[in-house]
């Protein structure tokens, strides 16, 4: 009788040991930042959200690519324009909710400015260096965005010269943009 309520002391003593360790695990987990917190985007989500109403001013109600178009436009802008093409290409029969806008200013480099004129399905939009600035405030332009139909800047892509690492970014971009399409009923 005294081995039976040892026994089942020490079982109960198992069971609730079973039961609040992990909880106990799980806490020091989220405080730890152990684990990434749910997050299925690959692109930078950017927190608070950039609102480029005044930016977007003439694009149509659907998705957007937005690269800003630099004064020069290296290897890195280079990949950018591809990328962007491709990654609209690769969307397929849901191409026609997402729209390549590329924001060129008074600086912006004219060689960059042809490359993309060839490209069928893009859109540039002609805007004021200082109205870009007033709209990224202290977000670095030199990246690719993602802007959603409300043309709110939601996602952000590294601008790279390595064509190896633009391609894994375009990747990313496109796997995002299909997972926003899929989600949205928008655009």
């Amino acid at each position: 009788m005294a081995i039976d309520k040892k026994a089942g002391k020490l079982s109960f003593i198992l069971l609730i040991i079973a039961f609040i360790v992990p909880v106990i695990m799980a806490k020091i987990a989220l405080e730890n930042d152990w684990f990434n917190k749910a997050s299925t985007n690959r692109g930078q989500l950017l927190d608070p959200i950039i609102e480029a109403q005044d930016l977007l001013q003439g694009a149509e109600t659907k998705w957007h690519f937005l690269y800003v178009i630099p004064a020069m436009c290296d290897a890195a802008c280079d990949n950018a324009i591809y990328s962007i093409n491709q990654v609209k290409t690769a969307i397929g029969r849901e191409s026609d909710r997402v729209n390549a806008v590329f924001i060129a200013t008074e600086t912006s480099d004219q060689s960059a400015l042809t490359k993309i004129a060839e490209i069928s399905a893009t859109q540039v939009l002609q805007q004021q260096k200082e109205n870009v600035n007033k709209v990224f405030k202290d977000e670095s332009v030199n990246a690719i965005f993602i802007a959603d139909t409300l043309n709110n800047i939601v996602l952000k892509y590294p601008n790279t010269p390595d064509e190896e690492q633009a391609i894994m970014d375009s990747r990313d971009m496109l796997a995002d943009i299909k997972k926003l399409l899929k989600l949205s009923r928008i655009g």
